[in-house]
Order: C-alpha cells, then structure tokens, then sequence
C-alpha cells in the first residue's frame, strides 16, 4: 500500500522504510520555531531538563512577534528572556524589532523553511509551511523545549483527506475564500488530526501567498497539517530564496485517504465566517448589511505582499466610512518596505487607515485593536471565537483583504466584486 506525501515525509525523516496511520515515531526535525509567548515557557522546561546546549543554533528560530513591540512589563519580560536564551546559545534566526515579522509570514519569505522539510512550532498555525511542501505543524512548549535540545520530536502519524482542486478562481476571490469555504463545509472538527492534502489541476492556479493561506487555517478544520504539491510555482518560490536544498516527496497512485472531496474553484464566492466559529460560513453577498465597527487586514493568514495589494486596488483614491476604524498590519518588514516603495502605504493613510509594524497584534486580543462590548470587527485574521479580539460581547467576522478592504469603504459587509 503507497503512502501520502506527509506520510513519506514521516518516514524519511524517521528512518523508515514505511509509515502506517496513527504509528507512533521518533523523527529528526529540521527546523523548531517559537515566539515570544511560547518560547518563554519553552525555556524553563528546557532549563528545567538541564539541558544545556541546542541540537542546531541555524535550526532553531525565535521570532517575537505577538506582543512586540512590547506592549506591557510582562510581555517586556518575556521578550528579555528570549533574547537572553538567543544570545547565550548563539540562535542564529533570532528575529527582533526591526526585523521580525509575522512568525509564519516570515519563515517562508526567508527561505528559512523549505520542501521536504519536519518542522515543528509552538504555534498552532505552524502548519502555513505545508505550502511550500513541508510536514509543519504545531506542538506545545514542552515538545519546543525538547526539539531545541535533541533535534527530534515524536509523532502519531496522521491520516488523510484529499482535496482535489479543479477550476480556477474569480476575480476578488482568494485562497482564504478557498479555505473559508471548505471549512464550512467540513467543519471545525472535520480533520481533526488529519492531513489536509490538497491536489488537481486547479493547484496550478493558486499562488503562493494562496497557499500559504490555505495551509495556516489547516487547523482551524481540526488537521494536523495541510500540503501541497512541489510543482512549478513552489520551485519558482523557493528558487533563489531557499537556504538549503529541498527534496520533493510525491504521494503514490496507491496512497490511501479516508475520503477524496471535491472542489470547484470557480464556484466559489468571497466568503465571510461569522461570530463565533470559522465553519460558520457565508457569502459576502449573503453578509451584506453587517454593520461594522472596524477592519484589520493582515495576520500570518493574510499579512502577505498579495493580501496587501489586494487591499490597496480597493482602497486606493477612496476612504473608509465614517466611524469605521482601519487597522493594516504588514506581514514582515519586507513586505512593509515594499509598500512604502509601491505608495500602498501613503493610500492606505490618505483612505483613513493606521498602518503598524508587523506584529499579531489584535489577531489574538493582544494590542493594536481590542474590540470593546458590542463592536463588530470584520478581520483577514484566522479565528473568531467569543472574546478572540477584546470583549466577550464583541464580534469578529473573517473574510479576506480584499472583503474586508471593500467592507471598511461602504461601513458594513460588503462582496468586494461590487466595488470599483
């Protein structure tokens, strides 16, 4: 019987021959990343191990991000401590003011993280490498702590659900539609520690930032990782960008998946999750009336140069509705250069939006935007539980920049294709 991908990235880097889903394995990590909520913990289990040197100091990656810059005491002292540990042991891809970005926006865009790759993360949307064709996914600080000192982390090996890809997209229409719309239709719990698998003709058509998409909400359907094929687009990314040689992983004709479901991208609409589940999915056009109180475009979901550009084609020359407060958080520094360098930025404050340094921000309730009772924010962000962004009365509706753009012109949700 053949293997999927995951399963034969599984295997190689277990030393195995072959794997079997729910196996249990020992298998060698090429990369372990934290940030600067998790790491901390990571670090006193490590020290509390005694451990007391690192597996690999060009492997491991601490990247501050959530709170960053530093909002409060506390996340001031969390961020000490890990640029104490970073400097003690040397880590090579540490990455702090000025230079971080978006954990999961930042370690592709550096090539830091490549196809063929076992990485693990303490943080659930580590699963975003899948994209560029990598097993990712996220485990807890413990599991960090042990990565960092021995290089190796176990695993149940998950089994999987295809995705087959046909048609290609519609104007407006992203691959955080694509991953909205399939989470409505599978639910929160529908693979759960599963691989999400994604395959077909209508892979070619999705760009990387697509994918990436794609992959960071794997787990908000329960999975243990999303994946996508090596093919033309992923080798034109990793292309002069990769910092060490890939390795494709194919899955076989015979590879075995628990169900094969079927996708028409052309069929699918701007989608928005209302409060307080991402699989309770709508069309934007469904949407329309909401009124909302404010915007936030960016995320490790949606941060990226495409989502950015997506929001300036809507924004440009206009400006948000009264009331309505704009929040744009660039992915990376890369990306915010970029569109200081393109004139994005200068367009997003004429249309009435701040623009922030790359942080999570209000994604998680940190800062930058906390909702108060009663408010209702549509936002390119990853999740919309009660009280995920500020108030346990307050609202979160995901969408994608270019909704979410067209949302903050007119005050309420708004399907992008009706905005010129």
């Amino acid at each position: 019987m053949g293997m999927t991908m995951t399963q034969k990235i599984l295997a190689a880097h277990a030393g195995l021959d072959e794997v079997r889903p729910g196996q249990l394995i020992n298998a060698r990590l090429d990369q372990v990343l934290g940030n600067d909520i998790t790491t901390p913990v990571a670090i006193n289990e490590f020290e509390k191990a005694g451990f007391n040197s690192v597996f690999d100091r060009s492997r491991i990656n601490i990247v501050l991000d959530h709170f960053v810059p530093n909002k409060d005491i506390k996340s001031a002292q969390q961020s000490k401590q890990c640029r104490e540990f970073a400097n003690k042991y040397d880590i090579i891809n540490f990455f702090d003011v000025g230079k971080m970005g978006i954990e999961h926006a930042l370690l592709p865009e550096q090539g830091i993280v490549t196809a063929g790759d076992c990485i693990i993360g303490a943080d659930s949307h580590t699963c975003t490498y899948g994209a560029v064709g990598a097993f990712s996914t996220g485990v807890g600080s413990t599991d960090m702590a042990a990565g960092m000192a021995t290089g190796m982390a176990w695993f149940k090996v998950p089994a999987a659900i295809r995705f087959h890809l046909t048609g290609k997209l519609g104007p407006r229409v992203s691959g955080k539609d694509v991953i909205l719309h399939i989470i409505g239709m599978i639910g929160v719990d529908g693979a759960l520690y599963k691989s999400m698998e994604f395959t077909g003709p209508g892979v070619a058509g999705l760009s990387m930032d697509d994918r990436l998409c794609i992959c960071n909400m794997a787990i908000e359907a329960g999975a243990k990782n999303g994946i996508f094929p090596v093919d033309e687009v992923t080798v034109a990314y990793l292309t002069g960008r990769s910092r060490r040689e890939w390795k494709v992983y194919e899955a076989d004709p015979d590879a075995e998946y628990e169900q094969t479901i079927e996708v028409d991208l052309s069929a699918i609409e701007p989608t928005v999750s209302w409060p307080h589940l991402p699989e309770n999915t709508h069309t934007a056009r469904e949407s329309e009336g909401i009124a909302i109180d404010q915007v936030v475009i960016g995320s490790c979901t949606n941060g990226r140069l495409e989502d950015m550009q997506a929001a300036y084609e809507i924004l440009k020359g206009k400006t948000i509705a009264p009331g309505v407060r704009g929040i744009i958080i660039p992915g990376t520094m890369q990306v915010y250069k970029t569109c200081l360098q393109n004139g994005w930025l200068e367009a997003f404050i004429d249309a009435g939006c701040i623009v922030s340094t790359p942080t999570c921000g209000p994604c998680l309730g940190g800062y930058m935007g906390i909702l108060a009772e009663g408010e209702r924010c549509i936002s390119t962000t990853n999740r919309n539980f009660v009280g995920r962004m500020g108030h346990v009365k307050s609202e979160v509706y995901l969408a994608s920049p270019a909704t979410a753009a067209a949302s903050a012109l007119t005050g309420h949700i708004t399907d992008p294709r009706e905005v010129e």
